[in-house]
């Protein structure tokens, strides 16, 4: 079973102003190339089956560059992978879903705190639209084991 986790890529900055509207920023010129590369490294290292993403813009932005090499494959979006949510939480709800290759896109926070519990590993953060592809016989704490990496070079 494979997993790969995505972080977004730069999304632009909440002012004091908007306070409230973390949901709804987009990602910047430099974060949508931030996330083509990345789409363009996973092209040629997986075959999902499912995206799981995100319901924050930001995350479904980068999706969206990702799914231009796989128009085909299903999306979920997931309640439990905001920026401030149980990384526990979200491994069990993954843990669910009944797939082989399942892509995630979320956030820092969530997506290195899953990392570290997926793989018993130190707390590493991931930088913007980073991907980490992890190998396990099922989604569960302790049993993956990173199998590759890309950080965008913009």
């Amino acid at each position: 079973m494979q997993l790969t986790l995505v972080r977004h890529g730069e999304a632009v900055q909440e002012g004091k102003d908007k306070k409230g509207l973390d949901a709804k920023r987009p990602l910047t010129p430099r974060g949508h190339q931030q996330a083509q590369q990345t789409a363009e490294y996973l092209n040629e290292q997986i075959k999902p089956d499912v995206f799981v993403v995100s319901p924050l813009l930001r995350a479904q932005e980068t999706l969206a560059h990702i799914q231009q090499y796989f128009p085909e494959v299903p999306v979920l979006i997931c309640d439990k992978i905001k920026p401030d949510d149980d990384a526990k939480k979200a491994i069990e709800w993954l843990s669910h879903v009944p797939y082989e290759s399942i892509v995630v896109v979320c956030h820092m926070n969530i997506v290195a705190h899953m990392a570290e519990l997926l793989t018993h590993d130190s707390y590493h953060p991931f930088a913007l639209a980073e991907a980490r592809i992890y190998e396990q016989s099922v989604i569960a704490n302790g049993l993956s084991t990173q199998q590759y990496a890309f950080i965008p070079s913009i």
